[in-house]
């Protein structure tokens, strides 16, 4: 199973999940609010039951105290007696009418027993007793207990006359009278929650599958760009806003990928040349000496050829090494406190042989002396070194470099000019890119293409800027740095 199935597959199990909590939550909570209206609807009914004999037995009751003696024929008691009998039937119930004014006895009862024997049995008088003197004291009761080996549900109404309690009408059925057909209930719900979460499913697996889809698009480009191909690009339209952006920030990715592959191999590719061109030169000349097809009597200058070639190639490894060092993650700058002018002076005298050679007309411009920076002084001495032997290589015989430093606004602003050919426009862009040797750029020569690119990581590095100023003549460079309080 690939990635974007497993991401599917673990997004489906967890909605479902959910879904599944959900629906089986809201069924019990939708089938004990049932339960409940059920019970509480017959409870309601049998509470009116026994309200309508307690208002017959109140009636009866009082005719008995005003003839004094019990009519047993009488029209009331008739039909106390049928809906007492109704209301036993209905409920498979126990009914006890009982009045005060017939020295306690038993006035009315009707029960299940002959159908239901068992009920009569468990029948606890002790209880009966207690929920009897409760109903002779006024109180209307309505409850659930557990007397006996079946739960049972009670109802008992106090009846009146001229303002007294006079009796009490007891009802007394089995729960699971009560509680009947809530099963058929329970099973209608299952079936139901079973239904929705069949279609929930199907409707979840269809929105999410369409969801992912981009998704799986994505492992896929992803599976690509691992086997080295960077020109795969996604659908940036499709999917929600997120999807849509990680979408467009993949490609992004994916193009940055093709410039940093097209930059390595470039930098391979140049580093190549770079080797081979010194290292052809170094064997031709040494196969020629050993085979002696260069005279004895020339030797010495080719001699003088290979070791010009040795110290090209062994100043572009070095070079090399110092832009590795640069680039490692941890490379930071040691900083310190110094004079960038006393800097630029040092630089001009260890380059006096090479100015004095081109009869290069050289000044130093400082607008404030001395000049205290922040940084790392063998960085930025670095700095200054690439940039004066740049200056110096392409300013012609009797040309003209300045050095110049100027503080402004908590930075020291550094400029090497020269008075050269300058650096076309078109090549303006690149010419801190590695290895950038065009002719026509500055940074032409013999060179190793990376002084530039070396001293862009170091200002980098340093959180400071370097960059070609717009110029009438030749080419200047400037740097900044961090002003340091004198």
């Amino acid at each position: 199973m690939g990635g974007g199935e497993t991401v599917f597959a673990r997004i489906m199990a967890v909605v479902m999940a959910a879904i599944l909590l959900t629906t089986v939550c809201l069924s019990a909570v939708w089938w004990l609010t049932l339960r409940n209206q059920q019970i509480d609807t017959r409870l309601d009914h049998l509470s009116s039951e026994a309200e309508g004999i307690a208002y017959l037995a109140g009636n009866l009751s009082g005719e008995s105290l005003m003839d004094t003696m019990w009519d047993r024929d009488s029209e009331t008691r008739t039909y106390l007696n049928r809906t007492a009998e109704k209301v036993s039937q209905e409920f498979n119930a126990l009914i006890i009418v009982m009045d005060r004014n017939q020295n306690g006895m038993i006035y009315n009862a009707v029960s299940s027993g002959q159908e239901d024997p068992a009920f009569i049995d468990s029948l606890n008088s002790d209880d009966i007793n207690a929920a009897m003197d409760r109903i002779l004291n006024g109180e209307m009761i309505r409850m659930r207990s557990e007397s006996g080996e079946a739960p049972m549900f009670t109802v008992g109404v106090p009846f009146t006359w001229g303002g007294k309690v006079n009796g009490a009408v007891f009802i007394r059925t089995r729960a699971q009278k009560i509680e009947s057909g809530l099963g058929e209930i329970l099973w209608r719900i299952v079936a139901l929650t079973v239904v929705v979460m069949v279609l929930t499913g199907i409707v979840v697996f269809l929105f999410v599958r369409r969801r992912l889809k981009p998704l799986k698009q994505l492992e896929t480009a992803a599976a690509t760009i691992a086997e080295g191909d960077f020109s795969v690009q996604v659908d940036e339209k499709k999917g929600d806003r997120e999807l849509r952006e990680l979408s467009g920030a993949f490609n992004t990715m994916t193009h940055k990928l093709q410039g940093v592959e097209a930059g390595r191999r470039e930098f391979v590719a140049n580093v190549s040349h770079e080797l081979r061109s010194p290292i052809t030169s170094i064997k031709g000349f040494a196969e020629g000496m050993a085979d002696g097809v260069i005279p004895a009597e020339e030797q010495p200058k080719y001699l003088r050829l290979v070791a010009d070639e040795s110290k090209r190639l062994s100043g572009l490894i070095d070079d090399l090494l110092a832009l590795s060092r640069l680039e490692r993650d941890d490379a930071k700058p040691e900083m310190t406190t110094f004079d960038i002018n006393e800097m630029l002076r040092r630089a001009v005298i260890r380059r006096m042989n090479d100015l004095e050679a081109k009869e290069i007309d050289i000044s130093c411009e400082f607008e404030t002396d001395p000049c205290p920076v922040n940084a790392d002084s063998d960085r930025i001495e670095q700095v200054v070194i690439n940039l004066l032997d740049n200056a110096i290589k392409f300013t012609p015989e009797g040309g003209k470099i300045v050095l110049e430093s100027a503080a402004a606004e908590g930075v020291v602003k550094v400029t090497v000019r020269d008075s050269g050919s300058g650096v076309a426009p078109e090549d303006r862009d690149k010419i801190f890119d590695r290895f950038f040797t065009a002719d026509r750029a500055h940074t032409a020569g013999k060179g190793t293409g990376l002084g530039l690119s070396i001293c862009k990581r170091i200002m980098d590095m340093h959180g400071q800027s370097i960059r070609l100023l717009d110029t009438d003549e030749g080419a200047a460079f400037q740097f900044t740095l961090e002003r340091a309080e004198k």
